[in-house]
């Protein structure tokens, strides 16, 4: 039995990592349950997983936490600092990061240290620190399992080709609420309209990003070093119906695409049980449902995040950083409602053309660039 550490429990991939465990109790047991400031729900799943041990960041909710579940003999902690510290211990098989954004590379980095599987959810991780953590995972042993659909996706498909050369992958995007539409109709659009995603129930960080391409954008940075890439072997397509997941395309023309229907449980399981598949009763995709699947070129003109990203990849060093912070700053400034949709856009490029760019960056070095991009973001806003 595998024993499962999911940080950031109560999110969209947390909840479901849970239902994939909830159906699968003999295969799987949870270790570890954290939450950044839901506290409420962090205790309901605690009182029905039985974990041996949980973490609610915010401080303010440790009294809370510790009185409903102290008597239950479940572990109370409390702090950033201790979601990092958890995830070192001997019990726990497989990390499953799903905390939103930065918040998740300092847990992944000692999860990594302690040799740990990660099921990494948290794309930002390797946005961020891409080279220090592919490094850190080879000199440890630590294996790294994509959750997002493309890139379990791309991995799905290499299963059986590690001595096939890639040419070229395909990251599908839906298009998000926007697809089809020009900068003049993106001027007004509300925070309502950007929450209101076609095909798939995500948060509201990660929704904000897919309908700016900023996700996908994320997305391209990861599979660079997920699957060690270079910039002009990651395509964007636009595939509206969200069925064909990712492909990949090999040396001789051959194209291996993952479909299915757009549930994020599936790749949760995936990588939770790899390399077993395991069975579920979840909804099977029918051709007949779907007759029509249609693919468009992503247009990096009107969404300009997704180019951002490109170029980010392309400066290298600190550069994604830089990118990954602002944009932090810009989603939650939209959702706050104190900048406009297209004006995130524009605050990421103020920073990413005012921060010192650093080619080489150490752990401290992010660190620093991190901070700093948020400042001189927050001063701009």
């Amino acid at each position: 039995m595998k024993k499962i550490a999911i940080l950031g429990s109560t999110g969209s991939i947390g909840t479901q990592a849970l239902e994939v465990i909830s159906e699968n109790r003999d295969a799987f047991s949870v270790e570890t349950l954290t939450a950044n400031n839901n506290a409420d729900l962090l205790i309901k799943q605690a009182q029905l997983f039985k974990p041996n041990s949980v973490v609610i960041k915010n401080e303010e909710k440790y009294n809370e936490v510790n009185n409903a579940l102290s008597s239950k003999g479940i572990k109370v902690y409390c702090g950033a600092k201790s979601i990092e510290d958890i995830v070192t211990s001997d019990s726990t098989d497989i990390v499953l990061t799903a905390m939103v954004g930065y918040s998740g590379l300092l847990p992944t980095i000692n999860a990594i240290k302690k040799g740990k599987t990660i099921a990494l959810a948290n794309k930002e991780t390797l946005v961020v620190a891409g080279k220090l953590i592919t490094d850190l995972a080879k000199e440890y042993g630590s294996k790294i399992l994509p959750v997002d659909s493309e890139h379990s996706a791309i991995f799905q498909c290499l299963a059986g080709e590690h001595h096939n050369p890639i040419e070229k992958i395909f990251l599908t995007a839906s298009g998000g609420p926007f697809r089809g539409k020009d900068r003049n109709f993106l001027q007004t659009v509300t925070k309502k309209q950007a929450l209101n995603h076609p095909n798939w129930v995500m948060g509201n960080k990660i929704t904000i990003d897919s309908a700016s391409l900023m996700n996908k954008g994320l997305e391209v940075i990861e599979a660079k070093w997920l699957f060690d890439l270079k910039t002009d072997q990651i395509d964007v397509v636009v595939h509206p119906q969200s069925i064909v997941h990712s492909a990949v395309q090999f040396e001789d023309g051959s194209i291996k695409a993952q479909m299915g229907i757009p549930d994020m449980k599936l790749p949760i399981q995936y990588a939770l049980g790899y390399p077993k598949r395991i069975k579920n009763t979840f909804e099977r995709f029918s051709f007949f449902n779907y007759p029509n699947l249609t693919f468009e070129k992503a247009d990096r003109k009107t969404f300009k995040n997704l180019d951002l990203a490109y170029k980010a990849l392309e400066n290298g060093g600190n550069s994604p950083c830089i990118l990954n912070a602002a944009n932090e700053v810009a989603v939650e400034a939209f959702l706050n409602e104190r900048i406009s949709f297209l004006k995130m856009s524009d605050l990421i490029v103020n920073c990413m053309e005012k921060i010192i760019f650093v080619k080489n960056p150490s752990l401290e070095d992010l660190i620093a660039t991190d901070r700093e991009t948020r400042i001189l973001a927050n001063q701009l806003l």
